[in-house]
């Protein structure tokens, strides 16, 4: 063990006040608030308010638009500020969304939120984590994460893990005047502590929270996002400079040189791609909530597409986390094994396998003098009681000696069945320290009872049918968790094996873990190793837990998923939290990540293929010295039939799609092609518009058809398999455009106008560039780089 002096940071020199043993009174408790000493100021899990319509406003491309549509308001006719309207619906959307989102996970937030255990006014009470003040006597046992810094006042084998602040991984030993730190949790023993540092003054306030935090932390996507964001803003510079230019050579007036400049900088710009990524997340938020799901990190919505292996533990995920007291087998008839599992069980604070058996066996009123917790390193608790010698609860391969009597193999033969088995052993000797006592005898076998959770086996079924390999890591006899793992339908679960022979060092670690599925008797250290073997031989790992001792494992894995009913610790360091304490929850989970993912990078190919071709054509016609083939009003009819409306619909429906890496590079393999088809297509018609002597109006109006079309064609691609929904989103887009041209008004509006000649070849044109994308898609999809959906598994 390692002293609390040597991994801790020094404690303040200030004296502290002792707070009395019946604690703070009602009048004190005030007092403290109104001097500002209390613990406010705590974790939140979602953005503030201020934060989202700071997000949604003030962005890089709302600025280029709002500049844009400032010129438009001043030089131009307001038909062609429509995308204005665009522009603030979209902030309008994503504000509603995320406050949406906000509300839900904050409601869950209050329901999964910790609470704190202290004395006042002499009687013992729960209050929240806000509520507690400096000078608060805080109880304290196995799994309670700190809240804020103190003196421990009183300690019953009380053991403390600081890895969390420190890196240390040994736990510390805590007695009476020791100083707590904030971000520190209790992995044994029980005791109390004197509340000293509160709020903003504490060692650790913001460790917890920046686990917590709604952000749109570093991810595949927002990364590439990003990065084509980035190259976006490169190239506008330049293409602006150009259009300028040459707009200004060939229009008569200022105002409509810069009116088609405009048009070709509005274009360049995805308008809604970032809006869609946020709602999506943020939706995504909210579907899980209704499932029971809290998540910490919204960016852990994508992290679980990448999830390619899950380790969890076998009590409370395979299991329903209940444990009983079956039978008692005797070893030793002389031995009062009855009256010794009632004194062991006799504790301030039991954990739920004392707690069972405590039920079973009453207190017989025998006198504790020293006392070992127990531990998931050590695998055993003991205690010495006056007159009654010492007695060990345990693992038998960690209490017993190898050799005759064979108590070890009777113990394995049960656990081989599927229960659990621990032995109880006495002995005359004392205890010293946290070693084993010498002298140990078996007296008796205590057999517990578990219920397989009914729906464990269809979870299982389900990662096993989309390729997520699954490992059970318990500190349980590997012959029990092996068959528990076997009647929950996990192949391998017939080959178990045993930690305490697992090879240290990572590499061999790693092979093993891909070549075994349920693992015995596994230490917390040892979970923390696994984490890292899996991820160095290049998984992406989600952990599941609920004890104290799965926190560190938790926090290094890429998902840690806490149950509701775990620790405080634990759920305060995992990115999602099952509020329905169900490991059946998952695969929902996991699907709804996935569908983020590929939706984001469908609706990435539909914006990103716009400004392709747009960029493109300002080019163009910049050095070609042509108009601009478009007003802004036209490229609103575009972005809105073909691209905006239909993304969103989309970007929310229904996509198993598994997720693959390269997010980027795909979406350019496809945007950039189909981008410069387009592209080809529009100035091709607009050319031959020109050729044939047609006015502006009518050249523009065959530009912004075959533009529309072939938009049009790129949605259906992305959209297949073709639902009958996505068929009707199609035809309603198609119709739309259609229902622009009846109306003179709307006509004159819009400034459409079908060519007087040269119809059919404008959609012949049309038509050979859709024959164009459907090649390249096909090309794409036979090289495995399909950017709509992946085939899906039937």
């Amino acid at each position: 063990m390692a002293e609390s002096a040597a991994s801790a940071p020094a404690a303040p020199a200030a004296p502290v006040t002792k707070t009395p043993p019946d604690g703070l009174t009602s009048a004190q408790v005030a007092e403290q608030c109104s001097r500002g000493l209390g613990n406010t100021g705590g974790e939140r899990v979602s953005r503030s308010v201020a934060e989202i319509l700071r997000a949604n406003i003030l962005t890089r491309f709302n600025f280029i638009l709002g500049a844009l549509l400032a010129v438009i308001l001043v030089v131009g006719a307001p038909q062609d500020a429509l995308f204005g309207i665009v522009l603030v619906a979209n902030a309008l959307i994503g504000i509603a969304q995320e406050l949406r989102a906000k509300a839900t996970l904050d409601r869950l937030a209050v329901l999964s939120a910790p609470r704190v255990r202290v004395t006042r006014d002499g009687a013992p009470r729960e209050i929240a984590v806000a509520e507690l003040v400096a000078g608060d006597l805080v109880g304290l046992r196995p799994g309670d994460q700190l809240v804020a810094d103190g003196v421990v006042r009183e300690a019953a084998s009380l053991e403390a893990d600081e890895s969390l602040l420190t890196g240390e991984s040994e736990p510390v030993d805590k007695r009476a005047g020791d100083r707590l730190l904030s971000g520190s949790f209790v992995v044994a023993g029980s005791g109390s502590y004197q509340a000293t540092e509160v709020g903003a003054e504490a060692y650790a306030r913001r460790l917890a929270t920046e686990a917590r935090r709604f952000a749109l932390v570093r991810s595949e996507l927002m990364d590439g996002i990003n990065r084509i964001l980035r190259y976006i803003t490169w190239v506008m510079v330049p293409v602006a400079a150009l259009l300028v230019v040459s707009q200004l050579h060939v229009h008569d007036t200022v105002q409509a040189a810069l009116t088609a400049t405009v048009a070709g900088l509005v274009a360049m710009v995805p308008q809604g791609l970032v809006l869609l990524t946020s709602v999506a997340f943020a939706v995504a938020a909210i579907t899980l909530a209704r499932r029971q799901v809290l998540v910490q990190q919204l960016p852990a919505v994508e992290g679980l597409a990448r999830v390619d292996v899950v380790c969890l533990d076998k009590t409370g995920t395979l299991t329903d986390g209940t444990i009983g007291f079956d039978r008692l087998i005797r070893l030793d008839d002389q031995a009062p094994a009855e009256a010794a599992l009632g004194a062991l069980a006799d504790e301030q604070a039991p954990n739920a396998t004392l707690a069972a058996i405590g039920r079973a066996f009453p207190p017989p009123g025998w006198t504790r003098e020293t006392s070992v917790p127990f531990s998931s390193a050590r695998k055993w608790s003991a205690a010495s009681f006056a007159g009654h010698g010492t007695w060990v609860l345990g693992a038998p391969e960690m209490v017993l000696p190898a050799g005759p009597p064979d108590y070890l193999s009777q113990a394995a033969d049960l656990a081989a069945a599927g229960q659990r088995v621990l032995v109880l052993a006495r002995t005359a000797e004392p205890l010293d320290g946290e070693s084993l006592p010498a002298g140990l005898r078996a007296a008796a076998l205590i057999v517990l009872a578990e219920r397989l959770r009914p729906d464990a086996a269809q979870a299982i079924a389900y990662f096993a049918a989309q390729g997520v390999a699954l490992k059970v890591i318990s500190g349980d006899s590997p012959y029990t968790v092996g068959a528990v793992a076997a009647r929950a339908g996990l192949a391998g679960g017939g080959e178990p094996v045993d930690a305490r022979h697992l090879p240290d060092e990572t590499g061999e670690l790693g092979r093993v873990l891909e070549e075994h599925s349920v693992f015995g008797r596994v230490t917390p250290h040892q979970k923390e190793a696994m984490v890292t073997a899996l991820q160095a031989r290049g998984h992406t790992v989600a952990m599941t837990g609920d004890g104290v001792n799965d926190v560190l494992a938790l926090k290094l894995a890429d998902i840690g998923i806490a149950m509701g009913s775990g620790s405080p610790a634990t759920k305060a360091v995992a990115e999602l939290v099952l509020l329905d304490n169900r490991f059946a929850t998952l695969p929902a989970v996991v699907a709804e990540g996935r569908r983020v993912t590929a939706n984001i990078e469908r609706v990435a190919n539909l914006f990103v293929t716009k400004t392709v071709w747009a960029t493109f054509l300002a080019v163009a016609v910049g050095v070609a010295l042509l108009p601009y083939p478009f007003l802004p009003r036209h490229l609103t009819i575009i972005d809105t039939l073909a691209i905006g409306v239909p993304s969103f619909f989309l970007a929310l429906a229904p996509n198993p799609r598994r997720y693959r890496p390269g997010f980027v590079n795909r979406v350019l393999r496809f945007a950039l092609p189909a981008g410069a088809i387009i592209a080809a297509a529009t100035l091709a018609a607009y050319a031959l518009s020109r050729a044939s002597g047609l006015p502006l109006v009518q050249q523009r109006t065959a530009a912004t058809l075959v533009t529309l079309i072939l938009s049009l064609c790129v949605l259906v691609l992305l959209a297949v398999p073709l639902t009958w929904r996505r068929i009707v989103l199609v035809g309603a887009a198609l119709a739309g455009f259609v229902l622009l041209f009846p109306a003179r008004v709307v006509r004159r509006f819009y400034a459409l106008e079908l060519p007087r000649s040269g119809l059919v070849i404008i959609l012949l044109i049309a038509a050979l560039g859709a024959a164009a994308l459907v090649s390249l898609w096909a090309a794409l999809r036979r090289r495995g780089a399909r950017p709509a959906e992946a085939a899906r598994k039937r």
